[in-house]
């Protein structure tokens, strides 16, 4: 996610959470509503329970070491590394995308940088870079060189302080390189959801914590397979999901939405129960809510949009 993405975001957090102490203590639902469009909502539930933990388990004071901080949920070797020598001081590694660029440059590295086995390398390369002086400023230095001047498109070797020990720019390869594995076609899947409307309420669902867009409220639904109808889908999701029959109405708004690794395109209906109450199946939590409520809640992106195309 760009920085320019996320600093809003980030100021947002901090007014509402000014301590670790203030986020262990909030409701994962408003940390879900600060952090709604950022996606990647695995980290939003990973910060708050890492928050809990240094709040009741290490009296509000933060980890020091790598090994320490691989300790709490959400936190990876990345995360981990930059944490430790950019706070602390220790002298500890950091891999990201920007630093497998630069390491891979230096090295005219001819494999494909996100093979594991390579990955495995790249960090033993980058921890023997690192040493015990100033390690945050350095690791800052590699990820700013990437970002900035080793750049993935048209890097600007003219004002790389490195260039003399670049194997890639001796070799004139710095535009072929770093390699990646072949990128496999973006899957596209259509999806169906159910506006249903009683006495002015609207029945929204809770997604499961640990699905994808886990602890968000969205319209219920889901996948169509292939071979069915949008209407036999919505009728079988219903089932599935509330446990009740429904008769599916007028197509009242379709969108596109991206996510990391495949798209979708969310086609909502008006729909009506028509046998059984409805009870939460497959959601956490089932709630009837007034549309002027809904910004009180979370929602995925893509239901988010459909707000204003669909007038609800």
């Amino acid at each position: 996610t760009r920085v320019e993405t996320v600093v809003p975001y980030y100021l947002r957090f901090l007014d509402a959470f000014d301590s670790v102490e203030a986020l262990a203590a909030a409701s994962i639902d408003e940390v879900l509503k600060l952090w709604e469009g950022l996606g990647y909502y695995r980290r939003a539930r990973s910060l708050h329970e890492a928050a809990k933990l240094i709040a009741s388990e290490r009296n509000g004071r933060f980890p020091r070491t790598v090994e320490q901080w691989l300790q709490l949920p959400g936190v990876g070797r990345y995360t981990a590394g930059a944490i430790a020598s950019i706070a602390f001081g220790a002298a500890a590694a950091v891999l990201d995308g920007n630093v497998k660029r630069v390491l891979a440059r230096l090295t005219a590295l001819d494999k494909p940088i996100d093979a594991p086995a390579v990955v495995a390398d790249l960090w033993a390369a980058a921890e023997a870079l690192v040493t015990a002086y100033r390690p945050g400023d350095f690791n800052q230095a590699m990820m700013e060189l990437g970002a900035r001047i080793c750049t993935p498109r048209s890097p600007l070797c003219d004002e790389c302080p490195v260039r003399r020990s670049c194997s890639a720019f001796a070799r004139g390869r710095q535009g072929e390189l770093p390699l990646a594995k072949a990128r496999r076609a973006t899957p596209h899947h259509e999806i169906v959801a159910a506006a249903i409307v009683s006495g002015g309420r609207y029945l929204l669902g809770r997604r499961p914590v640990d699905a994808m867009l886990g602890g968000l409220w969205e319209f219920p639904g889901g996948k169509v397979e292939p071979g069915e109808t949008h209407a036999a889908a919505l009728e079988r999701e219903i089932t599935e999901e509330l446990g009740v029959g429904c008769s599916v109405g007028a197509l009242l708004g379709s969108v596109d939405h991206a996510y990391s690794h495949f798209s979708i395109t969310l086609h909502l209906y008006r729909c009506e129960i028509v046998a059984g109450p409805p009870a939460a199946q497959w959601h956490t939590q089932i709630k009837w809510i007034r549309r002027e409520q809904f910004d009180r809640y979370a929602f995925p992106g893509a239901n988010r949009k459909l707000f204003a195309a669909c007038q609800l």
